[in-house]
């Protein structure tokens, strides 16, 4: 059982995060204290917890409900708060307004995580005729999981219409400043910072899908907070399809963060005895934002399903050749890759029948005869005997009308009936609610994994859903889709245990830990250009650690903004993620293979450390230089990347603090190869960093004061490391 429990009050402790629940009565329980860890209240007894309770507690202003209204986990109108509620829906306009009562609560620790604390609320409304179960979790990483099931307990009688089910978490009045996501493609994980008024902020997506604007989540912390100062709360929603995360602050003095799916109307009705079960809303706390990322790094790392092999290097070939595909420019590229010490070679778009360009073929899953007379059979055992493994790109959720499935299955295309709705990259989306279509795509998908023995599957998904209706009938269609999804992956996977699978959606448009459950990596952005990808791999950090962030080292000119990069930028910028190459190498002079592969060789080198360690930032003053890096779990080791982003008001280069070491521990800190060498004005380079053996000095030192970085030409990076000694 946690740590002080009763029938009234539960604290849970877990990783320095505590969570405070009051069960007092029948009503839902409400959360006390969210946030940094209270201490073992064994010495204070559960009078302590009822006192903290008390202590929390407001006094009834005038002219409001005569008795105290909580906040509970799933917000009640019932109980007199007058936010945004928990449960909306109705039974023909009747049992708009639940009121639950506790029947049972039921408190888990788990043997082998002794730390994992878990929950189980059975609570009823015998009036309106429903049933509700919550789950609540505190992760031994310190991460609050909960979700909720309502089910219809009426006999005989209409169904009852779930219009959405929305769980919350309180943050205290000081977390005064909401940050959140936003962007769109080419340009995903861009943050917004604004003031934590008053009324609702409500981030709402209604895409289908996880979207390329994805708050991907929704933060409220102390005014200022870094990645290293601030408390700060934040929650997300574990759900692939349309879903809402919000903050509110009332007047009442009462602040929160809150989530769930989106529904569209009429799109979940519950029969007499059905049930629906909404998506986990995690919500992570932390002193800046590395304290509160982490907690998400380390439970998907915890994960018996989380990839444990060295990440291969990848080698994609969309942006080498695009659709021009033939055997012997491919079987070329293969080679290339393996020169440089590629370990994966991925097959993009554009091998199927009829593909060649993207406005017909999706949705005809046959290897293109025209092209591959020999079927893909000769390109896979070529890659094989370079000791490469193979992957294949596809987007099974996806058709185009000009395809030989759209002719023959109109009924297919989710669509409200009598109309097909906009075309997207003339696109439509393949409605995987119809028994046919979904085993169409298995049995093909299956096929095509089973005869060549595919490693790794690019999953794609290029549009968003618009009036995506089910036929016959029209009726909304979002919810089913996501779910059938997501059993599509896991029978896959399951018929092929060894197969790994990339979320890709328009590049960065499928990040969420719903879809992270079924995949081993997300294709981060469909923008490879290295001063981008520095902003959107840190902050899609937020939720996921470095290996499961797709990364790779693009053509010298950008494909999608035109800029040209260093070599070394754009390799240094793929090392913090998993590693790959999106390039044409065959066009490549032979010093910059030669470059490229002591960076494939130092990536493998260091995954050890950057794919179990500990991600932190500088929160460095300058804005034109960033501070990143890994530290080792155990702090005998770290990485860091000084990168200079733009051109900078001081001159020379300024102090860099770096950050996660053991305080009292030395270190020796020197520049690292292959990214060692500043290219810029040599003069200004620090002392430090010309002598061989750099200089040592202890972690707190290296936070506290840090080191001077050397002078560096915008839009370059250069690596640190340190060594315990």
């Amino acid at each position: 059982m946690p740590t002080g429990h009763s029938r009234d009050y539960l604290h849970l402790r877990a990783a320095g995060t505590s969570l405070v629940l009051d069960c007092a009565g029948d009503r839902l329980p409400r959360v006390v204290h969210w946030g940094a860890d209270l201490g073992d209240q064994d010495g204070t007894g559960l009078a302590g917890l009822a006192d903290l309770a008390t202590a929390s507690a407001a006094r009834q202003m005038t002219n409001t409900l005569d008795l105290p209204v909580p906040l509970s986990l799933l917000p009640e109108q019932s109980a007199g708060w007058l936010g945004t509620p928990g449960l909306t829906g109705h039974r023909d306009g009747a049992d708009f307004s639940a009121a639950f009562a506790v029947r049972s609560i039921r408190a888990l620790r788990t043997p082998d995580l002794p730390q994992a604390h878990q929950l189980t609320v059975d609570a009823v409304d015998e009036h309106a005729r429903l049933g509700l179960v919550l789950e609540i979790e505190l992760t031994a990483s310190g991460l609050v999981r909960q979700r909720a099931t309502l089910t219809n307990r009426a006999t005989g009688e209409r169904p009852y219409t779930l219009d959405g089910l929305l769980l919350a978490l309180p943050v205290p009045a000081h977390a005064t400043e909401l940050l959140d996501l936003t962007g769109r493609h080419l340009r995903e994980r861009s943050p917004q910072r604004h003031e934590f008024t008053l009324g609702t902020h409500l981030r709402e997506n209604r895409r289908g899908r996880t979207g390329t604007d994805a708050t991907l989540l929704d933060l409220a912390g102390e005014r200022g907070f870094g990645f290293r100062t601030g408390e700060v709360w934040g929650v997300h929603v574990a759900w692939s399809g349309n879903h809402r995360t919000l903050a509110e602050r009332t007047p009442a003095g009462v602040s929160l963060l809150g989530g769930g799916e989106t529904l569209l109307p009429g799109e979940v009705l519950l029969a007499e005895g059905e049930s629906y079960t909404s998506p986990w809303l995690v919500g992570s706390y932390g002193r800046g934002l590395d304290e509160l990322a982490g907690r998400f790094h380390q439970h998907l790392r915890a994960r018996t399903h989380h990839p444990r092999r060295p990440r291969p290097v990848t080698l994609n070939t969309w942006e080498a050749v695009y659709f021009q595909q033939d055997i012997d420019t491919l079987k070329s590229l293969a080679d290339a890759a393996a020169e440089v010490g590629a370990e994966r070679f991925v097959l993009d778009d554009g091998w199927f029948r009829g593909r060649r360009h993207d406005r017909a073929g999706l949705g005809d899953w046959y290897v293109d005869e025209t092209v591959w007379p020999g079927g893909l059979g000769p390109l896979v055992d070529h890659v094989r005997s370079l000791e490469l493994e193979f992957g294949l790109w596809v987007e099974p959720e996806m058709v185009n009308p000009d395809s030989d499935l759209a002719r023959a299955h109109p009924e297919w295309i989710l669509a409200t009936g009598g109309r097909l709705p906009p075309e997207s990259r003339q696109q439509q989306v393949l409605d995987l609610g119809h028994a046919g279509a979904y085993e169409y795509l298995l049995e093909r998908l299956d096929a095509l994994v089973g005869e060549y023995d595919i490693d790794y599957l690019k999953w794609d998904h290029n549009r968003d859903l618009v009036e995506a209706g089910h036929s016959p009938t029209g009726a909304p269609g979002v919810h089913t889709q996501t779910a059938a999804a997501y059993r599509l992956l896991d029978e896959l996977r399951a018929r092929h245990p060894g197969l790994e699978i990339e979320s890709c959606s328009s590049g960065g448009g499928r990040v969420d830990l719903g879809i992270l459950e079924r995949t081993d990596r997300v294709w981060t952005s469909d923008c490879i250009d290295a001063l981008e990808r520095q902003r959107i791999q840190c902050w899609t950090g937020l939720l996921l650690p470095p290996e499961l962030l797709g990364a790779h080292v693009g053509s010298p000119v950008s494909h999608t903004t035109g800029r040209a990069h260093t070599l070394d930028f754009r390799a240094g910028t793929a090392l913090f993620g998993h590693f790959g190459i999106e390039w044409d190498l065959t066009a490549a002079g032979p010093g910059e293979r030669a470059r490229l592969a002591e960076w494939v060789a130092a990536y493998k080198e260091l995954r050890p450390l950057l794919h179990t360690g500990t991600v932190v930032h500088g929160d460095h003053p300058d804005p034109a230089l960033r501070v990143h890096g890994v530290v080792a779990a155990d702090r005998s080791h770290a990485l860091y990347a000084l990168v200079q982003t733009a051109t900078s008001v001081m001159s020379p280069a300024g102090i860099v603090r770096l950050p996660g070491l053991d305080p009292d521990a030395r270190y020796q800190v020197r520049p690292r190869r292959p990214g060692d060498l500043p290219e810029g004005p040599r003069r200004s380079d620090p002392l430090w960093w010309e002598r061989p053996e750099g200089v040592t000095l202890t972690g707190r030192m290296l936070e506290v004061s840090g080191v001077r970085a050397p002078t560096l030409f915008p839009e370059r990076l250069v690596l640190v490391e340190a060594r315990r000694l």
